[in-house]
């Protein structure tokens, strides 16, 4: 299926690795010109490398200073993928009001800086996409990582105010929200928890376990990166044309809600 992104300038933010090189990946197999991020600079060229990358922008999104250096590089873009972001696991006794801050600055206002920066070129072309990486932790929080839980809750939040700001420019604003993701550090960090917690010895037998103790889902297994980066190169496509304020869940049904 030809998603009809060729000719169009994507930027993924937080691509170095993870989900984020998974969506550029698939970005530019669908003939978007595809600017990679990360603030490795190593990593990121690495990653634009094997993505066949136009442009390499490398900064922290969380100063204005690594905003500005990465808008310089990207240029006019037509495809915001804001998908940079950190977590820890912290409870409730350890993240600390500067660890909130920390967190928020990180994960809500580096996306917030793309927006003010990209956005109004695209109001001005009469086309475009924003695009959120969020999360279901944003409507079913755990009790862990309240801070990082909160900011996925706020990208949610400010996609559908954007969306409302966006009528009638032919931009969109949507949210992909992924369940567990099994990236390498994922899979790393449950075969070394298996052994204790019964899970088995095989890795067939260890996603399965884990994923009911975890992420119980109609599914039961972990996401793929790749599975996240359909969906966002769906909504990128004119064939979302007519999605706006809208959140795609791609979590195997981990999160039990009609809406």
């Amino acid at each position: 299926m030809d998603l009809q992104l060729t000719g169009r300038r994507a930027l993924v933010t937080g691509s170095s690795s993870g989900l984020g090189e998974a969506i550029a990946l698939l970005l530019a197999k669908e003939g978007a010109d595809v600017v990679v991020h990360g603030r490795d600079e190593a990593r990121t060229r690495a990653v634009a490398e094997k993505v066949g990358a136009q442009a390499v922008a490398v900064g922290d999104l969380a100063t204005d200073e690594g905003a500005d250096a990465v808008a310089a590089v990207a240029g006019d873009v037509d495809v915001l993928v804001n998908n940079a972001g950190a977590y820890d696991h912290l409870g409730w006794a350890d993240s600390t009001p500067e660890v909130w801050l920390r967190t928020y600055d990180v994960n809500v206002v580096s996306g917030v800086r793309m927006i003010h920066r990209f956005v109004p070129g695209m109001r001005a072309r009469g086309w475009g996409r924003v695009i959120q990486i969020g999360g279901g932790l944003s409507g079913q929080p755990m009790a862990m990582q309240p801070h990082y839980n909160a900011t996925l809750a706020a990208r949610h939040n400010l996609a559908v105010s954007l969306a409302r700001d966006l009528k009638g420019t032919g931009v969109t604003s949507n949210v992909v929200a992924p369940g567990a993701i099994l990236v390498d550090s994922v899979q790393r960090l449950l075969t070394e928890m298996a052994p204790e917690r019964g899970w088995g010895a095989d890795w067939v037998e260890i996603e399965r376990n884990a994923a009911e103790d975890f992420v119980p889902n109609d599914v039961g297994r972990f996401g793929r990166p790749g599975e996240i980066a359909g969906a966002v190169a769906y909504l990128a496509s004119p064939y979302a044309d007519y999605v706006s304020g809208a959140t795609l869940r791609v979590d195997g049904g981990t999160i039990r809600s009609v809406q």
